[in-house]
């Protein structure tokens, strides 16, 4: 009798779980042209795992827009609104690039949002502005990658100091670094004030910051696949050249460090762990290091090399997609620590629980990284 109870209660429990609802989402626009488009993008294959143009509304008239979606029950799911791209998302009423939409389906439900601006339309003033001397540098190409452009942030005393030369920190997704205007959040990392005020305090070293910018293959070329072994090339045999060639740069890989966020992170850990001859520092932030399809864990784990002369710093939040994250990170920390790394000496690691994934949460965090890898002696 107990046995039975117990299958009766576990089969009610597998029914229970695999109970979907209906959610359906409805969005009022501004009127569009003939030939757009609403999108949802968003967490999940049901809003199409972030690509913005995969999963389209229904256009209902009267400015409305909609679909309706059978979801797990209890299913958590995080979305925004595009025209097909990032560069036409949808923006909040005062015309400023929303957090994540937050949705948890746990009965049928009608989510209805209002649009009041596209990020191709916006009308407002971005505050914010570069501290510092930025040089641009366009149009680098590689064989099978898409062209891109990158910058060039000099430290305060560059021009003072005509003798010095200067370690240099490569980052990724360039257009978010340090100019608010080109941001996708237009909101920036803040790497140029944070470093500036670093440098004149006198708490790190100074150093040249080269951000490269990313394309709309951003990801597949972040990542362990045949794009991400040519971006790591076109950084070691281009970008890199060129940089030492035009500015007074340390060359050795002691004096250079890589990082990035998210598929960013990921693709930094790559690039030191594969050209530890280069790069001898990484800073990864929310690393994506296993995420759906791909684990980068088991890379490491089945490299008998020696990486132990890199210096590796992990980041993490703790809200959305960071708690996503946290597993893959959980299992590279394990990892790198069956390698001999070392808490505090070669793998520094932070994690703020309340942190979202975004450019204003990296923004508080980036000196970190920064005072453990330039930090004066």
């Amino acid at each position: 009798m107990k046995k039975t109870l117990i299958l009766f209660l576990t089969i009610i429990v597998l029914i229970n779980a695999q109970e979907k609802v209906k959610v359906k989402l409805e969005v009022i626009s501004p009127p569009l042209n003939d030939t757009s488009k609403v999108f949802v993008a968003g967490s999940g294959e049901t809003f199409g795992n972030w690509k913005p143009d995969a999963v389209m509304l229904s256009y209902n008239g009267s400015k409305t827009w909609s679909r309706t979606f059978e979801i797990l029950k209890g299913t958590r799911l995080e979305y925004k609104f595009t025209k097909g791209s990032w560069a036409t998302e949808a923006l909040g009423r005062d015309s400023s690039v929303p957090q994540n939409s937050i949705l948890i389906a746990n009965r049928d439900t009608t989510v209805s949002t209002t649009i009041f601006n596209w990020r191709d339309k916006f009308n407002f003033k971005v505050k914010g502005q570069i501290t510092g001397k930025v040089f641009y540098n366009k149009h680098f190409t590689f064989p099978g990658l898409k062209p891109r452009d990158i910058f060039v942030w000099l430290p305060p005393n560059y021009e003072t100091e005509k003798e010095k030369r200067f370690p240099v920190f490569y980052m990724h997704d360039g257009q978010n670094l340090v100019d608010p205007r080109t941001s996708n959040t237009f909101i920036d990392w803040q790497v140029d004030e944070t470093a500036d005020s670093l440098m004149r305090a006198r708490e790190i070293e100074p150093f040249i910051l080269v951000g490269i910018n990313n394309t709309d293959d951003r990801g597949m070329e972040y990542r362990n696949s045949p794009l991400g072994l040519l971006y790591m090339k076109l950084i070691v045999e281009k970008i890199k050249p060129f940089i030492d060639q035009e500015y007074r740069t340390l060359t050795d890989a002691k004096n250079t460090a890589v990082g990035g966020s998210s598929m960013g992170g990921l693709i930094s850990l790559m690039c030191a762990w594969t050209y530890p001859d280069i790069f001898s520092k990484a800073a990864c932030f929310s690393p994506a290091f296993t995420f759906r399809d791909f684990d980068y864990t088991k890379t490491v784990q089945e490299d008998n090399s020696n990486k132990n002369s890199l210096t590796i710093y992990i980041d993490n939040g703790g809200v959305g997609l960071e708690a996503q994250l946290q597993p893959g990170v959980d299992k590279m920390i394990e990892v790198l620590r069956e390698k001999n790394f070392v808490e505090n000496k070669n793998l520094f690691v932070f994690i703020d629980k309340n942190a979202e994934h975004n450019e204003a949460a990296w923004a508080k965090r980036v000196w970190r990284p920064l005072k453990i890898f330039f930090g004066v002696k």
